[in-house]
């Protein structure tokens, strides 16, 4: 059974955010700011939805200076905002993507990637994710293999 709840929960929610007017009444007390309404995430693969029961789950996450969150990849379509400082973040295949604070993204699901605060702050993120119940958010990978002749 498909996540109809999830989809039409999110499929409000990206009203709301996309279409400011349709939302809410304009005047000076409310303030809607669009952060993100996309169907791929950034590399460019479309978002699915998963399976089973819907889950959303929203985190805070802080990666000190320096800091790394190793390989992973989550197995669920999942949106983050960068609150404050600088993220680079990699893939196995050698592409980056440098987010700095009040950018948002759709992260890449079922794709290995690394995290690291290439700022001089910590990176804290805020991240929502669009699960089923009894699937992982991440799942941890290998570290990335060295070439021991360099």
């Amino acid at each position: 059974m498909r996540c109809e709840i999830t989809a039409g929960f999110l499929s409000l929610l990206l009203l709301a955010i996309a279409s400011p007017s349709r939302a809410f009444e304009p005047s000076e007390a409310l303030k809607v700011t669009p952060l993100l309404k996309t169907t791929t995430s950034w590399d460019g693969a479309a978002l699915k939805y998963p399976e089973g029961e819907a889950e959303i789950t929203g985190l805070q996450i802080e990666i000190a200076v320096g800091a790394e969150t190793g390989w992973h990849l989550h197995p669920v379509s999942s949106f983050g905002m960068v609150l404050e400082g600088e993220l680079e973040v990699s893939l196995r295949d050698g592409r980056k993507k440098l987010m700095k604070a009040g950018e948002s993204l759709a992260e890449v699901v079922n794709t290995e990637h690394n995290g690291r605060n290439v700022g001089k702050v910590p990176v804290k993120l805020l991240v929502f994710y669009a699960g089923a119940k009894g699937v992982p958010l991440t799942i941890k990978s290998e570290p990335a293999k060295v070439d021991a002749a360099k």
